[in-house]
């Protein structure tokens, strides 16, 4: 089982940046891919970002070259770093972990944190 906390979400204005993190017990994160995914209010949980335990790096494309996810295996944590935030990327933060390599299919992961709030205003 593993568990997964995210922290550093906020309130920011458009132009902004923050680095949410995603922090994990339970079992080395280095043998799990990890995928951050957003859901703002009225709308479906869609891909954000995500690394494969091989250590592939994909984003989607709203967020291409905005944001970063990176992975500290020695603190098992894993970040998404987010520049150049606009209201659009408003939205309650999610990050994941799975054992597979479906890094942009939610169904495939099998564990995830409890959210943490970005707020972007103009």
């Amino acid at each position: 089982q593993v568990q997964l906390v995210e922290s550093g979400g906020g309130l920011v204005q458009a132009g902004g940046s923050l680095r949410p993190s995603c922090a994990a017990s339970g079992h080395t994160l280095s043998r799990y891919t990890m995928g951050w995914f957003r859901q703002a209010p009225g709308k479906e949980r869609e891909f954000v970002s995500g690394v494969s335990w091989l250590g592939s790096i994909t984003h989607a494309e709203p967020v291409k070259g905005r944001f970063t996810i990176s992975r500290d295996n020695a603190k098992n944590t894993v970040y998404l770093q987010m520049n150049g935030l606009n209201p659009e990327d408003t939205a309650v933060y999610f990050c994941a972990a799975q054992t597979d390599l479906m890094v942009l299919d939610s169904a495939s992961y099998e564990f995830w944190g409890q959210g943490t709030q970005v707020t972007v205003i103009s």
